[in-house]
């Protein structure tokens, strides 16, 4: 049944807080919509916003990325499908792959990682894991929602090629190869605009460009004008009712301001969304299966940083000090819109008790971050008679809404640490955060440092399960941990200033910026440590019209079975364009057996190898010899080889305008203009070039004595096009 224009109006904003619009007159019913990433957050009964019915609280993506195993991640997306399917839910509001620009972000543990393609690569198979269970996800922010700080009204100022290779490329991969069901704008504005009113974004690139098929939401809150909306692209706003904006829409289509076809579509792709939420059965799930997946997922996650003199793993006949408030009380997830009830939650003290060593514990700091003398000194007397210290530390707060102020641990932690260090030399210490702390320079006074990230409802199981050696660590870190926070490439330019915040380290994002300056860092990108040792073989590489394959045999020359995750990086020296000094363009997760040799083949597609043309306003793959780096780390490198890439063609129009330099580069032009100078028989002399090879041809021409006229410039244009 055809619905009129005011029920179209009113089915493109929400019926309440978590409900579509439904028009009983059409069958058109009501679906719910609902919070994740990490969890199914579905809104208690009462007034608080944030307060959810139980449900597994999986780690959130500051964790699951460390993975870096879409296999798991697909897994994960399935789980949260059946959870979704037991609480009648049409979509999960999920995943964020908005790239972590600075550590400061508050928003960060809800997003992946500091390099689009594996954010993208790791989305990609969340989506596809979710929708294999009949339920829709929501790509968010869209786009360029690096911030909290002034978040609804920042404008994002970055240039298209950055926006292109950095900001968009996780939300394409996913788009392109999961179409999820919804994508999410972003609340703040990209270059002077509002996300809810980009028609360039919203229409041009992700339906033209991209092929996008689904529907467009709102972030809560992020429209400003609904009209103005719809006629960009956004179909569904959300929360609701708005009866204005309703009235808004339809005095806008009778008043012939708005396209009737453009709220007719909106209307219709609502439509569809509810007809595909309705069109399968309800579920079930298992809350202890569930778990245990939360609980692997989070092994996994956890990055070893140092482990001098094998100090860990530990055994059950070593006495073990505990100290630290995180040990019994742990922090596993981030606040706001994300936060689940959990529908159980593991702590450290309680898992490394299970283990069957002999354990102390003093908590050494409270929750709040209080300093307390008496708890200080506590911790460091038992500390002082254990063989082996645990120090849980880290961030004490982390929320969608604010940024971090710093990315120092608290003083009372700081000091626990120094002093626990200088009572027994055989400390141990685990941080929880939500993106990365400052370790420099007390991780030198400890031998063994463990990045434990929020991990989850399961997350104090799976520390003890790697502390104790059950899981043999396999994490790699998804961000770059600075040296301090003055020398991250972002520094500079966050949080911005005056509704504006500027993206001037452009394309040397994270480690591209680090790697770019040569600038020490404590630990790079891909980093991580396992109970094993892995040896790399040379490594052989072929080109195709679809990529370059990578081959490179990989050993476990330890004692332990373990998984390395093999990292291919990519370069081209000599580019026509400013490039980092390596990118990311393939990985794997690869499990070996303690002497075994696995062959690894990775595929670097040849969409990643292309860099966005500013003058031809499209991808171009460069032709060169690209050099391709495997190995543990962005700044660990096991083999190099030399590839040759056939480039796209790529021939940039000469104008007038173009300088003497450009004409000469192209062969046409060359001819075209040595002809116009008289200099076909004879190089140009250098000097000459040196002075007049910046000059645009146009301003050469007004020059007296010039052998070219203003009046010659069309025809020279003309002649070497």
């Amino acid at each position: 049944m055809a619905l009129t224009t005011s029920e179209q109006a009113a089915i493109t904003s929400g019926n309440d807080m978590w409900h579509t619009e439904a028009v009983e007159s059409a069958g058109l019913p009501s679906v719910i919509v609902t919070d994740g990433p990490h969890g199914v957050r579905v809104q208690a009964e009462g007034d608080d916003l944030l307060a959810g019915v139980p449900a597994t609280c999986f780690p959130p993506a500051v964790a699951s990325a460390s993975t870096w195993d879409p296999e798991l991640l697909h897994r994960m997306g399935e789980a949260l499908g059946d959870e979704c399917r037991a609480q009648d839910i049409a979509v999960l509001l999920g995943p964020g792959v908005n790239l972590k620009r600075s550590p400061l972000g508050g928003r960060n543990f809800e997003y992946f990682s500091e390099d689009p393609l594996l954010s993208g690569y790791l989305a990609t198979e969340w989506v596809r894991g979710l929708q294999s269970r009949g339920v829709g996800a929501s790509l968010k922010h869209f786009a360029v929602n690096s911030q909290e700080t002034d978040r609804m009204r920042i404008s994002a100022d970055v240039d298209e090629r950055t926006l292109r290779e950095m900001y968009l490329r996780a939300f394409h991969k996913v788009v392109t190869r999961a179409q999820p069901w919804t994508v999410m704008c972003a609340y703040n504005k990209i270059n002077g605009v509002y996300a809810s009113e980009h028609h360039w974004l919203l229409t041009e690139v992700l339906r033209g460009e991209w092929g996008f098929e689904g529907l467009v939401v709102s972030d809560w809150g992020a429209v400003v004008d609904r009209v103005a909306a719809i006629a960009a692209g956004l179909d569904l706003t959300m929360p609701g009712p708005d009866p204005v904006g309703d009235r808004a829409l339809v005095t806008a289509v009778e008043a012939g301001r708005l396209d009737p076809a453009a709220l007719r579509r909106s209307a219709e792709l609502v439509q569809k969304l509810v007809e595909k939420a309705g069109d399968r059965p309800a579920g079930t799930y298992d809350a202890d299966a569930h778990h245990a997946l939360a609980r692997e997922i989070a092994g996994r996650a956890i990055v070893l940083l140092k482990n001098d003199g094998g100090l860990l793993p530990l055994n059950d006949q070593q006495s073990v000090a505990v100290l630290g408030e995180f040990a019994r009380t742990p922090r596993y997830q981030g606040g706001g819109s994300s936060q689940i009830t959990p529908t159980r939650l593991d702590d450290a003290l309680t898992a490394i008790q299970a283990s069957g060593a002999p354990v102390r514990f003093a908590p050494g700091y409270t929750v709040e971050g209080d300093s307390d003398e008496g708890l200080l000194a506590e911790a460091v007397a038992v500390a002082r008679e254990s063989d082996v210290a645990i120090v849980f530390a880290g961030s004490v707060h982390e929320t969608e809404g604010a940024d971090r102020e710093s990315i120092d641990l608290p003083a009372t932690q700081l000091a626990l640490i120094e002093r626990v260090a200088a009572a027994n030399p055989r400390t141990i210490v685990v941080l929880s955060n939500g993106a990365v702390l400052a370790t420099k320079p007390w991780d030198e006074q400890v031998p063994a440092l463990v990045e434990g990230w929020l991990l989850g409802q399961a997350g104090g199981s799976a520390l003890a399960d790697v502390l104790f050696g059950r899981v043999n660590p396999s994490g790699r870190l998804a961000e770059t941990i600075p040296v301090k926070l003055a020398d991250h490439p972002s520094y500079l330019d966050f949080p911005g200033e005056h509704g504006h915040v500027r993206y001037g380290e452009g394309l040397h994002v994270g480690y591209r910026g680090f790697d770019a300056r040569d600038a020490e860092v404590a630990y790079p990108f891909g980093f991580g440590l396992s109970y094993t040792t892995f040896g790399y073989g040379a490594a052989r590489a072929s080109a195709s019209p679809s990529g370059v394959e990578v081959r490179v045999a990989v050993t476990n020359t330890g004692d332990w079975d373990g998984r390395e995750v093999v990292q291919v990086y990519v370069s081209l020296p000599g580019s026509r364009v400013r490039r980092a000094p390596r990118e990311l363009k393939a990985f794997a997760s690869v499990p070996i057996t303690s002497g075994d040799t696995t062959e690894v083949t990775l595929t670097v597609e040849r969409e990643d190898l292309a860099y966005w043309d500013i003058r031809l306003g499209r991808w171009i793959v460069e032709d060169g010899e690209y050099v391709i780096e495997v190995g543990s780390s962005s700044r660990d490198i096991r083999a190099t080889v030399t590839v040759h890439v056939a480039g796209d063609p790529a021939r940039v129009p000469l104008t007038a305008d173009s300088s003497v330099d450009e004409w000469l580069a192209d062969p046409r032009g060359a001819e075209v203009l040595k002809t116009a100078l008289g200099a076909t028989d004879r190089p140009l002399a250098p000097e000459m070039l040196m002075m007049l090879g910046s000059l645009p041809l146009s301003r050469m021409a007004v020059f007296p004595g010039m052998p070219i006229t203003v009046g010659d410039l069309d025809k020279l244009v003309e002649a070497a096009n």
